[in-house]
Formats: structure tokens, C-alpha cells, sequence
């Protein structure tokens, strides 16, 4: 047995509080590797009184990665305390006993010193990760504002162009507003969403409002705080949640914090709100990446119209903290999504977290993160991230065909076993958003690959996003093409991918609780390039099988029977290449 690979790390994403008086602890071990795993637990102080050491309780193999195995289990504590310690027997029959010390050959003698043993002191509620339950619910759809719908064109800036007349620029600007997103919520609730994420729509100078000039304000081509603060009324009156997007990695150059900075150097009481290593700040327009490179002062990325905000000054804090708190408190929205969020300190985002659960306890707070992101998942940041590690793997699976499916469901599970349950349940899924190309675009056009990997995306765990237009099969390659004007007329819509997105997302909702809690069983075939999911929860069963080889898949199992919820394109008594069934009894 491979010793070497057994881990364990206690008060981690291996061992954390679920529930009030519910731990659930996880044990690593070399794949295929362990023939059985059993965690010996008891309270610390009883273990001379009770021998609870000599008593085991099997743990159950739940997820699966190309190197290990991962061993899990659910336990309470009479007294709201634990001690425990593992034992695993190898496929070669060796017994080891694995506790905080490390490994040791498996002796019942042993086991009576309680000095070894990984310790929970104590069942802590208040450091419990927690997060809203309403986000297990939702099915979140991405707005670009400018882009969505052209709802008053008296707003419009200056040299705006007829909707949808050109595939977009970077600089282009066809009129979308918050009147034409309020002129459409019958489309999104009849879609099925109950959350709206929006890009920013606070003051700025571009199309795109991450360069912000005044957080206290719609932009004028969006609208204004009426507007808004109906908007937000009439989305919960239909049950749909609010997101918006936070720039507070860096503000816009117009902005009259930045505006007094070039204009006094460093007598501005605004000069040490950014990262300046030397005055003056100006900098030349002309050929930017190279001028770039050597500026005086932090940016987002080689940007010049973006100087990154110390966040490390008190008053920047102060500034950041009070607009966060003011649009929930004044217009009672429901979440941040925080742009850029790894290039910000923790120590920010642990105030930030304090602050807005303050104004509103079941606030949900996303952070843009592309990467691996435990730091910031510890309970005292965010609630979740935009989970593109997550769906990667899927995308690299169906849609660019560089790794076999259980490669695909490697690392998946391999990015559910980074975190706590509790942030799995409440991730960000995505296919696509403003920052890459179009899923159909991706995939070349092929619908029936769209829908079987949007399906996938929807059979997880976590809640999945739809970016505007996908339900009617828009197109769009990197930005700024993925931005292009959303498609209204009926006659240039995709009725049946509308249909079938409709579906999908109404088979999310009617079974909830299943998509958040469900466990997760997986078969695959790397040569027939065949997935069988199964989940269950309390009773219910999904099965699910997609077919991404090349040959037609006879269905002869009952997982393959056909759904009337959700179905890809054909009825007949197998599934071709991008077909896929979903059942649920």
C-alpha cells in the first residue's frame, strides 16, 4: 500500500462542521489503493472509560481522480467534541492505523493513547461555513447591459449605432439600458431564471463600465437609482434575485479621485489610494503596450485607464466598504459578484465579508477567480467563485476533445475535494460570459453538442449560468465579439433551442434539492466516449448517460430510457453522437 498518499488535514475541506451538530470528514488514499477504510472516533475524554478505540465505523468511497481516492463520512459528537483517527487496509492486506502523527502499523494496544488522534475541540458554530440557501435554487442569467435590450432611447450616448447593425468593437455603443432589461423580465421569467447577474452599470467612460468614474451612480446611458430600485423590485416580485458586479481592484482614469492625482501629484489627498511608485502619472496614449510596461503606477493588467486601488489604506476601505453596504441597504440587492477578486488583499475581503452580512445575513458573494481559490473559501471571504476550473474540464472534454472523459471527471472531482460541501452546493457554473467566446461559437455551430454540454453543465452541483442569447443560440467569438446585441425578433431567434433551454431549466428547478445534495456515481467508457451519471437524494434518482463517440449507443439499461422532461434532438431506440437521456424516478 502506498502510505505516501494517505491524507488528511484536520479543520480543512477533510474535516468541517456542515451542519450545527454535523461533521463530515474526508480521508485521501492512493487510487485503487485501499480496499477499505474506517474512521475510529469517540470524545477525548472518555476514550479510557469507553474503548472507543476499539470500535470502527466504515467510511464510503464517494469521488474518484487519476491518482487518488477519496474515503468520506458524516458524524456527529455527544458533546460536541471529537477525536479520531483512521484505519485503512490495502489491496495487499497491510493494516495501518493513520492519525495526526502519521502512519503506523495497525495495533489495538496502540490505539488507547489519546495523543494521536486529529482533534475537533469543539463543534463551533460561529466558524461553521455558511451560505445563503436561496442560491442552491437559482439558475442565474448574465446581462451586459449595454448590449441587452434598448429600452429608452433618450439615454442614448452619442454615436450610438442601430441595434445589432455590426458585429461590436470595443468601442461601439448601441444603446441597451436598464429600461430595456425591465421591458424584458417576461422573457427571463418564462425562460425560467430566478437571478440576474449584471456587469457593471455604475458611471464610467467605456461600454463595458469596468473602468468606473462614481460608484454612487447609473451610468446615464443606463438609466438612473428610479429605474434601478424598480427594476430591482418588480425581478423579486417574480421571485428573481439581484446581482451586481463590483470593480474595486482598480476605478476608471476619468475618475475625480484619479483626475486629482494627475493634476496635484502627491500633495492629492488621493495619492496613496493607489499603488504610485513615482510622479507625475500622466503617460502617453500612443502605442500602449509598450508604454504600458513601464508606468509609474499600478493598473489592471497593462491597462492605463485603470489604476489599481490600494486597498490597503484605510480610507479606500472605508470609501469601497460604504458602497457596498449602500446598494443593498438602499435598493436591496442580493449579491456582489467581485471582479478581479484574487488581485485584492484578504484582509479586505475578510471587512468586506463582515460589512455586507451585516446589512443583509444571506447575502452571496462571488468572487471572480479562474484559479484554485481555497484561501478564499475559508467562510470569511466569499461564499463561492465563477467556477471556470470546474467547467474547463468539461468544455476540454465535449467541446475541444483533448482529454478522454474520465480525464474530464478527474478533474472535476478533483476541484469539489479543494473545498467544504457548503461552497460546492453554491458555485458559479458557467459555459460561457463576456469574457470568452460563445459556447455555440466554440462548438462550431453543433446545437446538439451545445445542448449536451449545457445539460452536463446543469446535472452538477453548484448553480449554473446562462449568458444572454444562448437560449436562442447567439454566436460570438472572443471579446469583444461574445458582446454583440441580443436577438429580439422571433424570426431570428433559435425557437427550438429556446424550447429546449426552457426545459432544461424548468427539470433544475422542480427538483432542487436533488441537483444541490445528491451523491454523485460515475461510469465511463474512453473508448465508446460514453458518461453514466447517477445521483440520488432521499429517494429520488437521476440517471443520466451522453454519448460523445462516434458509434450509436443501443439503449439497453434502464438509465437510457427516455426523459420527457429534457431529450436530445431525436426518439428513437439509441443515442448518436452529442445524444444524451436524463431520467429521474
Amino acid at each position: 500500500m502506498l502510505t505516501a498518499a494517505i491524507y488528511h488535514r484536520p479543520e480543512s475541506e477533510y474535516a468541517f462542521l456542515y451542519k450545527q451538530d454535523k461533521m463530515r470528514i474526508r480521508l485521501r488514499t492512493a487510487r485503487s489503493d485501499a480496499r477499505h477504510v474506517a474512521i475510529i472516533m469517540g470524545d477525548p475524554y472518555l476514550i479510557g472509560q469507553e474503548k472507543w478505540y476499539l470500535e470502527r465505523t466504515d467510511m464510503t468511497k464517494t469521488l474518484t481522480t487519476d491518482l487518488h481516492d477519496y474515503w468520506e463520512i458524516e458524524t456527529g459528537a455527544p458533546f460536541a467534541r471529537l477525536q479520531y483517527g483512521f484505519y485503512v487496509e490495502g489491496m495487499d492486506g497491510q493494516q495501518v492505523f493513520f492519525n495526526d502523527q502519521g502512519v503506523f502499523p495497525y495495533d489495538e494496544s496502540f490505539l488507547a493513547s489519546a495523543k494521536f488522534y486529529f482533534k475537533m475541540p469543539y463543534f463551533q458554530e460561529i466558524d461553521r461555513f455558511k451560505a445563503p440557501e436561496w442560491v442552491k435554487e437559482t439558475v442565474w442569467y448574465q446581462i451586459f447591459p449595454e448590449r441587452f435590450a434598448n429600452g429608452d432611447t433618450t439615454n442614448d450616448p452619442k454615436g450610438t449605432l442601430p441595434w445589432g447593425s455590426k458585429d461590436p468593437d470595443r468601442e461601439d455603443f448601441f444603446g441597451g439600458d436598464l429600461q430595456g432589461v425591465y421591458d424584458h423580465l417576461d422573457h427571463l421569467e418564462a425562460l425560467g431564471i430566478n437571478g440576474i447577474y449584471f456587469c457593471p452599470i455604475f458611471k464610467a467612460t467605456s461600454n463595458h463600465k469596468y473602468d468606473t468614474i462614481d460608484y454612487y451612480e447609473i451610468d446615464p446611458a443606463f438609466g438612473d437609482k428610479a429605474l434601478f430600485k424598480k427594476l430591482v423590485d418588480e425581478a423579486h416580485r417574480r421571485g428573481m434575485r439581484i446581482m451586481l458586479d463590483a470593480v474595486f481592484n482598480h476605478i476608471g482614469d476619468d475618475s475625480p479621485q484619479w483626475q486629482d492625482v494627475i493634476e496635484k501629484g502627491a500633495d492629492s489627498p488621493y495619492a496613496d489610494w493607489f499603488h504610485i511608485h513615482s510622479f507625475p502619472v500622466s503617460y502617453e496614449m500612443t502605442n500602449i503596450p509598450e508604454t504600458a510596461r513601464d508606468l509609474t503606477f499600478d493598473t489592471f493588467a497593462f491597462t492605463p485607464h485603470m489604476p489599481k486601488l490600494n486597498t490597503a489604506n484605510p480610507e479606500v476601505q472605508k470609501y469601497l466598504l460604504d458602497i457596498a453596504t449602500y446598494w443593498i441597504r438602499e435598493f436591496g440587492i442580493d449579491a456582489w459578484r467581485l471582479d478581479v477578486a484574487n488581485e485584492i488583499d484578504h484582509h479586505f475581503w475578510k471587512l468586506f465579508h463582515e460589512k455586507v452580512l451585516a446589512e443583509k445575513e444571506d447575502f452571496y458573494i462571488l468572487g471572480e477567480i479562474w484559479h484554485s481559490s481555497q484561501r478564499w473559501l475559508q467562510g470569511d471571504e466569499f461564499h463561492a467563485v465563477m467556477n471556470y476550473a470546474f467547467t474547463d474540464n468539461i468544455k476540454e472534454f465535449f467541446v475541444e476533445k483533448s482529454i478522454l472523459p474520465s480525464k474530464m471527471i478527474s478533474g472535476m472531482n478533483e476541484q469539489q475535494m479543494l473545498y467544504v460541501d457548503q461552497v460546492n452546493e453554491v458555485t458559479f457554473n458557467l459555459l460561457d460570459s463576456h469574457d470568452t467566446a460563445r459556447i455555440l461559437t466554440v462548438c462550431d455551430g453543433n446545437k446538439e453538442l451545445v445542448k449536451a454540454v449545457m445539460s452536463f453543465m446543469f446535472l452538477q452541483k453548484g448553480a449554473p449560468c446562462v449568458y444572454y442569447g444562448t437560449e436562442v443560440s447567439m454566436t460570438g467569438g472572443e471579446d469583444p465579439d461574445c458582446r454583440k446585441c441580443m436577438v429580439w425578433d422571433p424570426q431570428d431567434q433559435d425557437q427550438k433551442m429556446l424550447a429546449f433551454m426552457k426545459a432544461l431549466i424548468g427539470l433544475r428547478k422542480a427538483h432542487t434539492d436533488l441537483f444541490a445534495y445528491g451523491s454523485m456515481e460515475w461510469q465511463v467508457d474512453d473508448q465508446q466516449q460514453v458518461i453514466w451519471l447517477k445521483r440520488t437524494y432521499q429517494g429520488q434518482i437521476l440517471q443520466a448517460v451522453f454519448n460523445e463517440g462516434t458509434q450509436d449507443l443501443q439503449l439497453t439499461h434502464k438509465t437510457a430510457q427516455l426523459s420527457q422532461q429534457v431529450r436530445s434532438a431525436d426518439e428513437k431506440d439509441f443515442i448518436g453522437q452529442h445524444g444524451f437521456r436524463i431520467v429521474i424516478e
